[in-house]
């Protein structure tokens, strides 16, 4: 059963920060924390959270919306929005300056968000953090500037005052090596680079995950960081001779089946590690997507027939489900393929890029090419959204907020884990 699914008990309360199209609130919430602030700047994606509330409606209760504030997070005073003490700070600071798809240019560029992400801890002064970001904040060409991230999130009161950056690093390095700083003020910080598909995401998606703790509350994170749950070597193994994979996918013919095992890549059973990852779950993969898990669970999405492409038309009864036409392989772009995790879903400039977002499928006479453009709902059930969530804007709106989330999954994992530490201590004190 889903983690969504489940009777929520509120354990706390939250910020978001730079929320997007939700998928990181929306695990926080999962997580039992009420938020007390919600904000987005892009247009679009605060549509979405404004047609998804917090809570449902239930019975004589009313829907409970998020508590949004639109527009430029360095507008916001939070001492005066946030009334009641934090226990979680979370977001996302833009990644553009530090991922593939942005210009590399780090703290120069003025769409790194990581100085108000310290700002509100400043303000605020939350129990605990958790940031997720690209996995290029680890490329060697950042790996100073990231140390200074973790640095400066270690003392956020030790602020830059017109320093460059290097020069601030400094200070701080200095006053986190003499450990004299108020414990109320200083945070241990811990990142984590992931992949999502480990977590029960039918995706490969590397990230980092950075969590900070007040230093005050004395917790020992490695104690509640969740492990790996899935593996590949799981997948590949369920798949072997007829497994239990195919048990889930009867619709899939003996020719598919044949193919797909027999480009299966061997599995060395005697080594230890190999044998470690198979006691773990088998990955999810894009046709369990689509064959519906977790909340979706028990809701296909239908086929899209070549006649749904041109004119493009909804399939189904389930939102956003459309077909659309001009997919096709060029140099430099592989599509998904059914039976992997789909690849990593990218917001592009423009929406998810041409070639990230073709699938392979069974049929290779489809369309005449074999291969079509996976619908907005199937790129949602991949980033783990439930089919409720509605997303606003057009095609290549509702693409881009998908590929500027945190698969809900993932999220959820943390947040919950960090609910579990926060309990802990709350009963220490």
């Amino acid at each position: 059963m889903s983690e969504l699914r489940e009777a929520r008990r509120e354990v706390g309360t939250c910020v978001e920060l730079f929320a997007g199209g939700g998928g990181l609130a929306m695990a926080v919430h999962s997580a039992g924390f009420r938020p007390l602030l919600v904000n987005e700047f892009a247009k679009r994606a605060c549509e979405t959270l404004r047609s998804n509330p917090a809570e449902p409606a239930n019975g004589d209760r009313p829907a409970r919306p998020w508590p949004l504030i639109e527009g430029d997070v360095r507008e916001i005073d939070f001492t005066k929005e946030v009334k009641e003490p934090v226990d979680v700070i979370a977001g996302g600071p833009p990644c553009q300056p530090f991922s593939l798809g942005g210009v590399h240019r780090g703290d120069e560029d003025e769409r790194n968000m990581f100085p108000q992400m310290f700002r509100a801890i400043r303000e605020l002064k939350p129990k605990a953090v958790i940031c997720e970001n690209v996995r290029g904040l680890l490329r060697p060409s950042f790996a100073p500037y990231f140390e200074y991230i973790k640095r400066e999130l270690t003392l956020p009161f030790l602020t830059r005052d017109g320093a460059t950056w290097e020069e601030h690093d400094e200070a701080l390095a200095k006053a986190i090596a003499n450990d004299d700083t108020d414990p109320s003020e200083r945070y241990v910080v811990t990142h984590m680079p992931v992949n999502a598909a480990d977590y029960g995401v039918p995706q490969i998606r590397h990230r980092v995950i950075i969590v900070a703790f007040r230093a005050d509350l004395g917790i020992d994170w490695e104690k509640y960081r969740p492990k790996p749950e899935y593996s590949e070597e799981a997948l590949i193994h369920s798949m072997r001779d007829g497994g239990p994979y195919w048990d889930r996918h009867t619709e899939v013919d003996d020719d598919v089946k044949k193919r797909v095992i027999e480009n299966l890549p061997d599995l060395d059973l005697e080594n230890e590690k190999v044998k470690e990852k198979l006691k773990l779950k088998p990955w999810r993969t894009l046709r369990d997507a689509i064959a519906g898990i977790d909340e979706n669970e028990g809701k296909p999405l239908p086929p899209i027939p070549v006649e749904a492409l041109k004119p493009k038309r909804q399939v189904g009864d389930i939102p956003d489900h459309f077909g659309w036409p001009g997919a096709r392989m060029y140099p430099g772009h592989t599509p998904n393929l059914l039976d992997r995790p789909a690849k990593t879903v990218k917001a592009g400039v423009h929406g998810v890029p041409g070639g990230e977002s073709v699938m392979r499928l069974d049929d290779p006479e489809y369309d005449g090419t074999g291969y079509r453009y996976m619908t907005v709902r199937e790129t949602a059930r991949v980033m783990t959204f439930p089919d409720r969530w509605v997303l606003e804007g057009p095609r290549g709106e509702k693409m881009r907020q998908l590929g500027n989330a945190v698969p809900v999954k993932l999220g959820a994992a943390f947040a919950r884990a960090v609910a579990a530490a926060l309990a802990d201590a709350e009963k220490r004190q």
